[in-house]
């Protein structure tokens, strides 16, 4: 068995999420750096990896490393490459984006540039020939530059593996699929715990919870782009997956077996939430209702709140803030034996909650410098067997 080297990029601050769900997997980890994972797998993983992983922006098939400080030195290692075990005749190639940091090369669009040409170089004089009508299958490349060394992938995924395919409507400042998905698995919640967001926009983190508690995989419903590799990946290897896929779910799970809820002041972004549940398949499993914050109470006890609260980003909505998240503290305060894990840019957070965070991870959200704030409830009393 052939084993190749994949790449899966991720949020800053999510690789150890990462990691796990890629041991989980049953695949062997190799390197964890800054926002990304590196591991090992054979041709079929790449159809897992896509389709179950939570955490993950999307996966890279590795295809080579090397270190270039001068354009002529990017060539020739791009060179070197042997495109032709990956690309046929027929493939459309090209570089779709180059990131640099702390390196000599720095300039996108002449990189991207001399790595086609050096693509095209390797490829004529394996195919023997000149033109390349690119009318087949799709090789995204993706290269990344730190400290002067390349590291080159080619995209197996296409468009992002945090759009899912269910969220066709969207909030204002919607979190994205994967970084939901990665902040409840940094929690204890389990499906047999309550889960509340009461700032639920869109209704991305209910969605989410619900599509772990079915044990639905995020990426079952979409399509990509290795999708098209069908002389390194046959049609089978993607159909055996989707259908371990769907032997893994539960397909009997009903609302009486979890209490997720959504709330949200807007009542268009409560429609909207339902909408989008609809379409994941697992609107039946969520109660979403157009309610304040401040009106948050539940009569259990050991519940969970994960939340993406207002930020601030914008002037009007700052002066806001320090009301908000008093309010956010003392309803927490009022619910017993209750956890509450929430994402935010605002620096003030833990003050106006009136309670310094029990953990707090640094993650970047985008660009945008965020704190997961942990507050941990005790745990429920063991239930006798």
């Amino acid at each position: 068995m052939e084993y190749l080297e994949l790449i899966a990029p991720c949020h800053f601050g999510l690789e150890a999420v990462l990691k796990r769900e890629i041991i989980d997997l049953g695949y062997e980890t190799k390197e964890v750096s800054d926002g990304r994972v590196t591991f090992l797998g054979d041709y079929e993983a790449i159809c897992y990896a896509n389709i179950f992983l939570r955490s993950a922006e999307r996966i890279l098939l590795s295809v080579g490393s090397f270190h270039a400080e001068t354009f002529e030195e990017l060539f020739q290692g791009t060179l070197a490459i042997p495109w032709e075990k990956y690309i046929p005749k027929d493939g459309k190639f090209w570089v779709t984006k180059a990131a640099s940091v702390k390196s000599k090369l720095f300039s996108p669009s002449d990189i991207q540039s001399i790595m086609k040409k050096a693509m095209v170089e390797r490829m004529k004089s394996h195919y023997g020939i000149s033109w390349f009508e690119e009318t087949g299958a799709e090789f995204p490349v993706r290269v990344f530059l730190k400290n002067d060394e390349v590291t080159v992938g080619i995209d197996t995924t296409g468009v992002s593996l945090h759009k899912r395919g269910y969220r066709k409507l969207t909030a204002k400042a919607p979190i994205a699929e994967n970084l939901a998905a990665s902040l409840i698995m940094l929690t204890p919640w389990k499906k047999d715990r309550i889960l509340v967001d009461p700032f639920c926009g869109s209704g991305t983190i209910p969605i989410e919870a619900a599509l772990m508690a079915a044990g639905i995989a995020p990426g079952m419903n979409r399509e990509f782009t290795a999708e098209g590799w069908k002389h390194l990946i046959p049609a089978k290897s993607w159909y055996d997956c989707v259908q371990d896929a769907n032997d893994r779910m539960d397909k009997t799970i009903t609302k009486d077996d979890v209490d997720i809820q959504g709330y949200d002041l807007d009542p268009e972004m409560t429609k909207i939430a339902r909408e989008n549940a609809r379409l994941a398949g697992v609107d039946h499993l969520i109660h979403f209702q157009t309610r304040d914050v401040a009106d948050l109470s539940h009569p259990k006890k050991y519940g969970f709140i994960i939340t993406n609260p207002p930020y601030g980003e914008r002037l009007e909505e700052k002066k806001a803030l320090p009301a908000l998240y008093r309010t956010i503290g003392e309803r927490f305060r009022a619910l017993d034996s209750w956890s509450m894990y929430l994402i935010t840019s605002y620096e003030n957070a833990e003050a106006d909650l009136g309670r310094k965070a029990d953990k707090n991870r640094k993650i970047y959200n985008g660009m945008m410098k965020t704190y997961f704030l942990q507050y941990m409830g005790p745990k429920p009393p063991k239930r006798e067997s």
